[in-house]
Formats: C-alpha cells, sequence, structure tokens
C-alpha cells in the first residue's frame, strides 16, 4: 500500500527549464552553466542536473569533488566544474572523471598536477575582491606563471579563468565594477605570460540578469535558475518562476479556547476561542526557529500564521474559524501564483534569504518531480 508523503517538496521541471531559457537569453553570447550544489540548493543534485542538461545547459558546477563525482556516478558526462577543495582532496579521482578542477595557488596547482593520473584539466581562480577563494596580486602572478610553466611542459591543460563577484545583487555597488576591472586585467596577465586563458567567467546569477559586460564566455546560473531573486530588492525584466512547492498535511485539528497558550515557552496565547492546526514540521526539517510566530502557512487556500515556538518536528497554525481536518494539505511556499506564501517570505519572517530556505531543508522531506524532463 503507498502512501503520499508527508512532507513533500514537489519540483516543477517544466519552470526549471523555462528561467534556465529565460536567463540564458539574457547572455546570449555566451555559454551556460547550471550550479547544482549543496544538492541543487536543496532541489535535488541529481535530477536537477539531469533537467539542466534537456534544458539546453552546457555546463554544470559543483562546489566540491564529491558532488562532481557523485554526478558522474549518475550518469552525467557532460562538462562539469568543481571548485572547493581543501589539501588532500580526491583531485585524482576528478581528474579521472573528466572533471575540470580549479587552482586557487600555486600549491594547490602543484598539487592536482602531483597526483593527477593523467594531463589535467584545471581552471584558475582569481580573487577580484570577495576575499574568499582564489589568488590576488602577486599571488596571482605567480599561479599564473607556475600554471603556464606547468602547461610548457605539458602537465596541465588551462581550460579556463573565473572569479566572483561579491555585489552583483546591488547593480549600482562601486565593487561592480572594480572586480570586473581586476578580472580584466588578470586574463590580460595570462595572455601577456603567453598562457591561453580558456573560458572566461565572473558573472553569477544577478551579474548574468544586470550586468552584460560581465558576460565574457560563460555564465554561472545558481538561484536564479530555481526561480528565486538573487535578492528580494532587485528589479529586471526576465520573468522568473519558483521551482519548488514544500507542502505537507495536518496531523491534528483542535478547537481551543481563548487564553490558551501554545508551544515551548508559551511565547503565543489564543485572545479567542480558535481553530489551531498542527504542522508535522520543525527545524529537524529545516524550518527555522526564527520563523516561530511570524511566518505563515497556506491551509484551505487562506494563509495562516504560525502560533507560538517552531519545535524540532512539528510546529502549530492559527486557523481561526475556518474549517479544517486532519489530512488537509498545508503549504508552506510556493511560486505564490495561489495565494500562498513564497520562500521570499518566508526568508523575510525569518530574518534569512531565501537562498537557506530552500537549501536547508531537511532529510525527512520527500522531493517529488513534475514536468517534461521528470
Amino acid at each position: 500500500m503507498s502512501h503520499d508523503p508527508q512532507i513533500e517538496a514537489v519540483i516543477d521541471l517544466d519552470a526549471f527549464g523555462a528561467n534556465i531559457a529565460a536567463l540564458a537569453a539574457c547572455a546570449p553570447s555566451s555559454m551556460v552553466m547550471t550550479v547544482v550544489k549543496a544538492n541543487a540548493y536543496g532541489h535535488g543534485m541529481v535530477p536537477m542536473a539531469r533537467a539542466a542538461r534537456a534544458s539546453g545547459s552546457s555546463w554544470l558546477g559543483v562546489a566540491t569533488i564529491e558532488e562532481a563525482l557523485a554526478l558522474r556516478a549518475a550518469g552525467d558526462r557532460g562538462p562539469l566544474m568543481c571548485w572547493l577543495a581543501s589539501p588532500g582532496a580526491a583531485f585524482a579521482a576528478a581528474v579521472e572523471a573528466d572533471v575540470e578542477v580549479t587552482a586557487s595557488s600555486v600549491a594547490q596547482l602543484e598539487e592536482i598536477i602531483a597526483v593527477a593520473p593523467s594531463r589535467p584539466r584545471v581552471q584558475l581562480k582569481v580573487d577580484t575582491g570577495l576575499s574568499r577563494n582564489g589568488a590576488r596580486g602577486k599571488e596571482w602572478t605567480a599561479l599564473v606563471e607556475a600554471a603556464s610553466s606547468a602547461r610548457a611542459a605539458g602537465r596541465v591543460d588551462i581550460t579556463g579563468v573565473w572569479s566572483h563577484f561579491a555585489c552583483a545583487d546591488d547593480p549600482d555597488h562601486p565593487a561592480n565594477d572594480s572586480q570586473e576591472a581586476v578580472f580584466r586585467a588578470a586574463v590580460d596577465q595570462m595572455v601577456a605570460a603567453g598562457l591561453e586563458h580558456g573560458i572566461r567567467h565572473i558573472s553569477n546569477s544577478a551579474a548574468t540578469l544586470v550586468r552584460p559586460s560581465a558576460h565574457f564566455d560563460l555564465v554561472r546560473i545558481g538561484i536564479a535558475a530555481y526561480g528565486i531573486r538573487p535578492d528580494s530588492g532587485m528589479t529586471y525584466s526576465t520573468r522568473l518562476t519558483p521551482v519548488m512547492t514544500l507542502r505537507t498535511r495536518l496531523a491534528q485539528v483542535k478547537r481551543v479556547p481563548a487564553g490558551a497558550k501554545v508551544s515551548y515557552g508559551q511565547t503565543w496565547t489564543a485572545e479567542r476561542e480558535t481553530t489551531l492546526g498542527l504542522v508535522p514540521m520543525g527545524y529537524g526539517d529545516g524550518i527555522a526557529i526564527s520563523a516561530s510566530n511570524r511566518a505563515e502557512v497556506q491551509v484551505g487556500g487562506a494563509r495562516a500564521p504560525i502560533a507560538g515556538r517552531v519545535c524540532m518536528d512539528q510546529l502549530v497554525v492559527d486557523l481561526g474559524d475556518r474549517p479544517a481536518e486532519p489530512g488537509d494539505i498545508a503549504t508552506l511556499f510556493g511560486p505564490g501564483h495561489d495565494g500562498e506564501p513564497t520562500a521570499e517570505d518566508w526568508a523575510a519572517a525569518s530574518g534569512t534569504i531565501a537562498y537557506e530556505v530552500v537549501t536547508r531543508l531537511g532529510g525527512r522531506t520527500v522531493r517529488t518531480y513534475k514536468g517534461e524532463n521528470s
């Protein structure tokens, strides 16, 4: 006997494909890399990777070697890049699986070359002002020289150069012009050293949407591919549709008198007689405790506020006087087309960003897929 999932994230692959197409249209002269790191921002890495390929994304991007190898094990064979590795990472396995890896320092480049079973395909990361990974200043000069020497010796193929914007979701921020200028200078430095730069890329979702000068050879689309704005204050003409709808079913419905107190700490008190619905999701499933008494859930076509503190496995909503029964669908967020809250609404209520809302969903969430590529 089959049962519907108690907690279900419904993923609309048609919306995902439409988002990718809309973003690709923003950069018509550039290749597209769809980023599927962190379990595809909570949407399920392998299914989203397959859908991204089917939707015309020539490249996939992940953070770690482990993620890249998982995609290869699932059958992906297209261009694939990863960029975050500590010393001792499985570079040999990555190279053997035809994964392009990133060198952010001379030491990392030397480690990749030393352990690779064949000539590795490596992209160089330049730090243009984010001050995370990548080489800058004298370190960049040293990395370019080391890469040029290794390439001349037939020990490595340098296939690209890239960086990452810090403030592209704030289009008027002066850091954007500065970072793009540093990136162009870094590319020029490679050429001056006799090193072919390969694929140049710096644009994330936000820059893909609003900064054509930074599109270069490839754009990396992450959160926008999943239909979420890089920043809730951003404006642009491209139409994007949120891909995930998170829903569950009420576990219990009960009538309580005025004065009834709800959940740990009794931080919510019923001002009048009301109906409470028990939603079987909590912070163990990725629901932020900071959403307590603030976020809303849609039940029966109307929104219901969270009453009291979010618990590990459950939360309570105030349904007022409208009828409800155990088993009724409770939608935490979705595209918003039917009045339900969105991930951005939950982010605002939780004091975070929508990236975190979708990415942190826990292991009890069953992901189901709909659409032509499901």
